[in-house]
């Protein structure tokens, strides 16, 4: 249905008042958060909130010389807002899939650019992926987390996950990567005869290698390069 009344409208689009977990969708794209002290979000992905809540931008110094250091080197990135007050916070990221993940003692990296929320009980770290700087946007930084608590990751469309297994390595496009176990360590690989197949925009195929026992998701959908958006 495409025509409403206004008052069908406003029914059928008001947020869910009875719903008051911590993390929640209010559609597979929106997320609402249930704020009752602080939370940190991706920095730009605020869309709307009620109540009295402060957003402070985490400073350069935050988590350290490897978050000066990515900041130095890419100008942007996982940039990372902190949300403080009482109140229901709505997130959105482009109009990408939301999923909220339940970490319990577990760790996961997740693409800088997918990750949208999390708790302040989780422990987070970024990571810098030389090997890729200047080949792809995707999968040139990433954000290790680890801890219990919930964190909320985004995707163009839905996701699919792949089992690692030990002896069954997994190679995926790194434009297309958002997330992988935190035991895992992937490799770099490149094989200009695919170069039709994966990582379009460098020109050769660059490809992220997965061995051993955890998990790779992916999305289908290819971020833009950033050799593609420059030109070259």
């Amino acid at each position: 249905m495409s025509r409403y009344t206004i008052d069908e409208f406003l029914k059928s689009t008001a947020q869910d008042d009875t719903a008051n977990e911590y993390f929640q969708l209010e559609s597979d794209r929106m997320l609402e958060i249930n704020l009752d002290s602080l939370v940190w979000m991706k920095a730009g992905a605020m869309v709307a909130y009620v109540g009295q809540i402060k957003f402070t931008r985490e400073g350069l110094l935050d988590k350290g010389l490897g978050t000066l250091l990515k900041r130095s080197v890419t100008g942007e990135g996982a940039k990372l807002t902190k949300a403080e007050g009482r109140g229901r916070l709505y997130l959105a990221d482009a109009g990408k899939t939301i999923k909220i993940l339940k970490l319990q003692g577990e760790s996961i990296f997740v693409n800088g650019s997918d990750l949208l929320a999390l708790e302040p009980t989780i422990d987070w770290e970024i990571k810098m992926m030389k090997k890729l700087a200047a080949m792809v946007s995707a999968g040139f930084f990433n954000v290790r987390l680890s801890g219990t608590g919930m964190i909320a990751i985004t995707s163009h469309f839905e996701p699919i996950t792949l089992r690692v297994e030990p002896g069954k390595p997994v190679r995926t496009d790194p434009n297309a990567t958002i997330a992988w176990s935190g035991n895992l360590q992937p490799e770099f690989k490149t094989d200009v005869t695919l170069k039709s197949f994966f990582g379009r925009g460098s020109g050769e195929s660059i490809q992220m290698e997965f061995n051993g026992d955890g998990f790779v998701v992916v999305q289908p959908y290819e971020e833009v390069s950033i050799q593609t958006a420059a030109g070259g």
